[in-house]
């Protein structure tokens, strides 16, 4: 018989073992992106992902097999320059969950080389039916340095370039989405006054409101864009104002982009 003493050490040693194991680590890594899917299900819903082909671009490797699980798309491919902690069991399992194909490679977005590689490997003519990209549209700077700008004061480049902002440039960006899909789907999360603790040299560093701003602009003039949140809308280039504001008390957007 095990005493009340013995019954306290077990459920200590319990919980250093529960501890050492990095369980809330792993949790999140689960939970967050459930999360962050539910904040886009309209745009899912409206878009139709069933029997389509989607790039996710910049993947966390689990949003991939929820998305498979709930709107089952032929094939997900996942790029991003460091592979997911889940990546390959996700991918090796999720054939006994789902007839999705799911598969990870290590490529950076701005490798043409790369991307027609696996364009090639995976039977996808043309283009991808869809562009995901969640929380990593603003890791995709690549112009000029604006640091001191963004942060008005004088500022030095280091040799690792940590302390640099890259500046954002959406007309490329977005003219390269086309070219590898026929519609974007995006989830940005901004919290500007936090640290992008994803930074890579400079590509990284959250919007602004001013940066969304600029990159709004730019797609409703040139694109059929439609906002799913934190407003459900048409986005039209006289109601840009109306919708800047209703972002500047929250911290996420989702929208989805595609040609006129």
């Amino acid at each position: 018989m095990i005493g009340k003493t013995d019954e306290k050490e077990e459920r200590e040693d319990c919980e250093e073992e529960s501890d050492e194991e990095g369980w809330d680590e792993g949790w999140e890594a689960w939970t967050d992106p459930l999360e962050e899917l539910g904040a886009m299900a309209d745009a899912f819903e409206v878009h139709k992902l069933q029997g389509k082909t989607v790039l996710d671009v910049g993947t966390d490797g689990v949003k991939p097999l929820y998305l498979a699980l709930k709107y089952e798309p032929s094939k997900i491919i996942g790029i991003t320059l460091e592979k997911p902690r889940f990546a390959s069991d996700i991918a090796e399992n999720s054939k006994f969950l789902t007839k999705t194909e799911i598969h990870f490679y290590t490529c950076d977005f701005f490798e043409d080389i790369c991307l027609e590689k696996i364009l090639k490997k995976e039977n996808v003519e043309d283009r991808f039916d869809f562009i995901f990209i969640s929380k990593t549209l603003h890791h995709l700077r690549n112009g000029e340095c604006i640091a001191g700008d963004r942060r008005g004061s004088e500022h030095t480049c280091r040799k690792d370039e940590k302390c640099c902002i890259y500046e954002f440039k959406e007309e490329e960006i977005f003219k390269r989405f086309f070219q590898y899909g026929e519609k974007v789907i995006v989830y940005e999360w901004f919290v500007p006054h936090e640290k992008d603790v994803d930074k890579r040299r400079g590509k990284g560093g959250h919007f602004t409101v001013d940066e969304l701003s600029q990159i709004l602009g730019h797609l409703s003039r040139n694109y059929k864009v439609e906002l799913f949140k934190p407003l459900k809308r048409h986005l039209a280039k006289n109601e840009l104002e109306e919708v800047i504001e209703k972002l500047r008390p929250v911290d996420y957007i989702c929208f989805s982009v595609e040609e006129k």
